[in-house]
């Protein structure tokens, strides 16, 4: 019957920014009809990534994933946008990947299929696709390399004559320029910065001034299409910490508000950046562990870094409203405990009202925008040794993928609060 009569399938919309919903729909099944519906993407590093889910159609022989039940697959239940966020790298593909888009210019596609019933379905032709976009630039975002004064990096200007407000966007300890949350900022109003502060695998001789950070907020802040007294720090993990050291000790950078993802606030006072990767090999990396997995784990390191108050960043100076996301699961760094050391530090000087927290249960420490797949465990090259090991990040994929949803409307709500004070459009697709 299926092969007499193929399913309609619609996806809508089939070209949205990566933090927008879409509803996928099939139609002209048989009823109470088994199906599965699988997502389907091949990465730019060449991997095959998917998710899927168990559906049996209604009595009007349709299923709607966004109010139908998932019997099994990759998620389960009621889950409008599980073919994204539970996104698997496909059996038999390499270890350790992690799904990260470099070509912000260009949209992730992502294939959207239908096959009959709910086994062998990779080996069959599918009964309908269709093709979507995902994007992280909306149209009119201007992408700018950066090179003046010695800074590296890509900026992000919304559609619109401006004046827009500004945030310096920071990543983590795996160096090199990631530009996709910068251009999904920019998309939501905000002139961002993507800022490279060292290459991929090369902290250990990231011999980055302090100035440098100053100089990449100024760029900013004197740009004309940006309102000069309406800038502020957007940093996950190594990034976190380094915005959290500009926020109490620069005399240049005076952010109107900060967010720290999965946050760090250790940082050796009056040392450059390769400070932290020395600092961390010569007094604390016998404190890593390994798992039965052979997955490293590095919680146990930063416990033991929080007990000395003369690694920590005085954060009682700072005078900007910070807003703190963490995971309850992370195994990366104990950010649940440091959120609370900057609790007491905030209260001892009567700041405590400057400071916003959300904590999830089960959710790991690379918290990325909404629909991102979860990833527990990724490759990773250890600066320390030059070693690519499998390094242990926490969380589990459905209260993670929740998380990244609730935290992203969030940050957008406090984004918006403090750096515009009133309601603004939002660009769409």
């Amino acid at each position: 019957m299926l092969r007499a009569a193929p399913p309609l399938l619609s996806v809508q919309p089939t070209r949205a920014l990566v933090d927008e919903q879409f509803s996928v729909l099939v139609e002209k099944l048989p009823l109470a009809c088994p199906v599965t519906v699988r997502s389907l993407h091949h990465s730019e590093d060449k991997d095959d990534w998917e998710a899927y889910g168990f559906y049996v159609s209604d009595h009007r022989g349709v299923v709607s994933v966004s109010e139908d039940l998932s019997f099994g697959g990759t998620y389960t239940g009621k889950e409008p946008m599980g073919l994204l966020w539970s996104m698997r790298p496909v059996p038999g593909s390499r270890s350790g990947l992690r799904l990260r888009r470099r070509n912000v210019c260009g949209p992730m596609l992502v294939n959207i299929l239908v096959y009959s019933g709910h086994e062998g379905f990779r080996g069959r032709a599918p009964l309908a696709s269709v093709l979507t976009e995902r994007w992280h630039m909306a149209p009119g975002v201007q992408r700018i390399k950066v090179g003046q004064e010695g800074v590296r990096g890509t900026l992000f200007i919304p559609p619109g004559p401006g004046p827009f407000p500004g945030l310096l966007d920071l990543w983590g300890g795996g160096g090199g320029l990631v530009e996709y949350r910068a251009a999904l900022l920019a998309s939501r109003g905000y002139v961002s910065l993507a800022l490279e502060y060292f290459s991929a695998g090369e902290l250990q001789s990231a011999d980055v001034e302090f100035s440098y950070f100053e100089t990449a907020f100024n760029i900013i802040k004197e740009h004309p299409k940006v309102m000069a007294d309406r800038v502020g720090l957007f940093g996950l993990s190594l990034g976190s910490m380094v915005s959290l050291y500009l926020a109490s000790e620069s005399t240049v950078v005076q952010p109107r508000c900060i967010v720290c993802i999965s946050g760090n606030y250790c940082y050796p006072r009056g040392q450059m950046l390769r400070g932290v990767n020395e600092n961390l090999r010569n007094r604390y990396f016998d404190k890593e562990r390994v798992d039965e997995n052979n997955h490293h784990i590095w919680r146990d390191i930063s416990l033991e870094i929080i007990k000395d108050p003369a690694e920590k960043v005085n954060v009682s100076k700072i005078s900007a409203p910070m807003l703190l996301v963490n995971g309850c699961d992370d195994q990366n760094w104990c950010t649940v405990e440091t959120a609370e050391d900057i609790t007491q530090m905030m209260r001892a000087v009567g700041k405590e009202h400057l400071l916003s927290k959300l904590a999830y249960p089960d959710t790991g420490h690379l918290i990325e925008p909404p629909y991102s797949p979860h990833f527990r465990a990724t490759n990773f090259i250890v600066d320390i040794t030059k070693k690519k090991v499998i390094l242990l990040w926490g969380g589990q994929t459905k209260p993670h993928s929740d998380a990244q949803e609730d935290a992203w409307r969030k940050i957008l709500s406090f984004l918006q609060h403090h750096l515009y004070g009133s309601p603004t459009l939002k660009a769409r697709m």
